[in-house]
């Protein structure tokens, strides 16, 4: 796929719209007052990006009182020695860690208490995670137990509870953006569903983005989190809960993305200016999607990856774009910066028009990347269609969806995917 011109950046309207008086001061009455329906709120970790940024890792950890942490990381981390390279970095600060990697992609529930049981025999302190989506959650996992004990993962949000305040923790980022999120993905493997935890007090306290890590990821996995990254913006841009500190964000992961980081970053995995490209554009749509939630991609993919355990990122790809079509139905208006992001021609051309090349569009750069064009390449069936359908309505991401949807509508969507 020809590599994409990069547009220019994506700016709010208030010079335009905001032709309004802003008001002077004035004295509330004693009663609840609403919050005015354009306030933005934006929440993050602090944040350090770079090539060698790594090389904090020591510091940071003494800046959050650590002198025993819990690192979390997995086998392929370890054997591309970049575990190692952290270790020796708190060792440089005095810190001695103890580290747990018994953990697999889209983490297990009995995966995450295991780590807490070695967490609390440790009698560690703070939580660090090096690596991606899968360590970063498995992270959180041990620190929502840490502040709600055994059990919580299994019962606790099936009861609706929210986790009460974990441990202080922080997170070295491999490509997702779950390293500056409020979210949680654990699979429930009793269920075989993937459960999404919600809380302020999952942001980690620190993010420390090298992109140098990204160098040793097989392809295959690079393209899987690129996309998973692309629809964290997408759906963070047409989320109900967007906000113009969210918006740009958002955009430019499009742009940067769509500016050839993603196909370059495989194509010449050592070269710096990809791998930083895709390293911003993951963390950024990260924090737009923290702020936003996300939407009935990422639903409909918990269920598929909880029941298969199929790669997140690869179920993304087959399924965005049939959901952007579903919601430009409703809205295609709000698609079109999407698409002027993504470098295709917007000006003069019907919304309902645009919406439609930007959905082809993410199919064509999954199918750059080798994402199969349906989800029964993963082993999904029409018999799994029913249950799936009802078990994304429960996602917390369809509560932001822009458009509403029925079981009917997502089984629809499904069969559509297949």
């Amino acid at each position: 796929m020809a590599e994409q011109k990069v547009p220019a950046l994506y700016s709010c309207s208030y010079l335009e719209e905001g032709q309004e008086e802003l008001a002077g001061p004035q004295v509330v009455a004693l009663r609840k007052v609403h919050p005015p329906p354009s306030l933005a709120k934006f929440h993050t970790s602090e944040v350090l990006f770079g090539p060698g940024a790594l090389a904090e890792l020591g510091h940071c950890a003494l800046r959050l009182g650590a002198r025993r942490p819990f690192l979390v990381t997995d086998p392929g981390l370890i054997e591309a020695g970049w575990a190692d390279e952290a270790i020796s970095y708190l060792r440089l600060a005095g810190i001695h860690p103890v580290t747990w990697d018994d953990i697999t992609p889209n983490p297990k529930d009995h995966e995450v208490e295991a780590a807490y049981e070695c967490y609390m025999e440790a009698g560690s302190d703070v939580i660090l995670a090096v690596g991606g989506g899968s360590c970063i959650d498995a992270a959180k996992g041990v620190a929502i137990l840490s502040g709600n004990g055994a059990g919580f993962l299994t019962t606790g949000y099936r009861s609706g509870a929210q986790p009460d305040p974990a441990h202080g923790d922080g997170a070295l980022h491999r490509g997702t953006g779950a390293d500056v999120t409020q979210v949680a993905v654990i699979t429930d493997t009793a269920n075989l569903v993937k459960v999404a935890i919600l809380s302020r007090t999952l942001v980690p306290e620190i993010s420390v983005t090298d992109p140098r890590l990204l160098i040793t990821m097989p392809d295959e996995l690079a393209a899987a989190t690129g996309l998973d990254a692309l629809t964290h913006a997408i759906e963070s841009f047409v989320s109900r809960a967007h906000n113009v500190l969210t918006d740009n964000h958002a955009l430019h992961a499009v742009r940067l993305i769509a500016g050839g980081a993603l196909l370059r970053s495989i194509e010449q995995p050592k070269l710096a200016g990809p791998r930083l490209a895709m390293a911003q554009a993951s963390l950024e749509a990260g924090m737009a999607f923290s702020n936003t939630i996300l939407g009935a991609t990422h639903a409909m993919s918990h269920q598929v990856g909880g029941m298969l355990d199929a790669p997140h990122g690869t179920l993304n790809g087959i399924l965005l774009p049939h959901v952007i079509r579903f919601n430009a139905e409703a809205d295609p208006a709000r698609f079109v910066p999407l698409a002027a992001a993504a470098g295709l021609p917007t000006e003069s051309v019907p919304a309902e028009e645009v919406a439609l090349e930007f959905a082809e569009w993410t199919r064509q750069l999954a199918d750059s990347v080798g994402v199969p064009r349906g989800l029964s390449a993963l082993g999904v069936t029409e018999q799994h269609v029913s249950s799936l359908a009802r078990t994304t309505l429960s996602d917390a991401n369809m509560t932001t969806n822009p458009r509403d949807a029925t079981a009917s509508d997502i089984e629809a969507l499904f069969y559509a995917a297949l």
